[in-house]
């Protein structure tokens, strides 16, 4: 009985990048598809600048109307200064400190998907 020949690999062809994407060099050398990138991240980060803005305004533009709504709520003083005087005045830092780095969190988002996308 003969013994078995170990097993071979058998490779019909090498693989040499078969049809790479040259999405890299399209959008260092500006051609059309590079700039069709850019203009689809452009548009995703004008996209989420527009909608947090939106989102801002709408909670800050909220609050003179809560408190024209909600009497007792402009009656309230604290320190001796008008509950709306301290929210519009203080408080409000804090939540658009919230929003920048919600934006800057989103916007990182996206040019890392970008970034991926062109690596690809």
């Amino acid at each position: 009985m003969t013994t078995p020949r170990p097993r071979e690999r058998v490779v019909l062809a090498q693989r040499r990048g078969a049809r790479r994407v040259r999405t890299r060099v399209e959008v260092v050398e500006q051609t059309e598809i590079g700039e069709a990138f850019i203009r689809g991240l452009m548009r995703a980060q004008l996209g989420l600048a527009l909608r947090l803005a939106g989102a801002t305004a709408l909670l800050l533009g909220a609050l003179p109307l809560l408190f024209a709504l909600i009497d007792p709520l402009s009656r309230i003083t604290v320190a001796g200064i008008a509950l709306p005087w301290v929210i519009l005045g203080v408080a409000v830092y804090p939540m658009l400190l919230g929003a920048c780095w919600v934006y800057n969190r989103l916007a990182d988002r996206n040019e890392q998907e970008f970034a991926e996308l062109i690596d690809d």
